[in-house]
């Protein structure tokens, strides 16, 4: 979402921003997410995600619990960002 979704909504509404950092600074301004820290942590979850193996099976378990643990954060970053548009 962050990369090409947020960017888009974004330019849609007349926003300019050339830089990520600046996307999700008006990203939250527009309370599509709650926090930055938040977003971060939550992409820093799925990053590992992408990258565990099956060595490393429990920590890609923990992180999948996480994920579903915030499921409705996530969601509501999706949801405003439709209320958004």
């Amino acid at each position: 979402m962050g990369a090409k979704i947020f960017s888009l909504l974004l330019e849609i509404a007349g926003i300019n921003n050339s830089k990520m950092s600046e996307v999700l600074s008006n990203i939250e301004k527009e309370n599509i997410i709650d926090s930055l820290e938040n977003w971060i942590e939550l992409r820093e979850v799925r990053n590992e995600l992408e990258h565990d193996y099956p060595e490393e099976l429990e920590e890609a378990l923990n992180d999948l619990k996480y994920c579903v643990d915030n499921f409705s954060k996530i969601e509501s970053y999706y949801l405003n960002s439709l209320d958004f548009f």
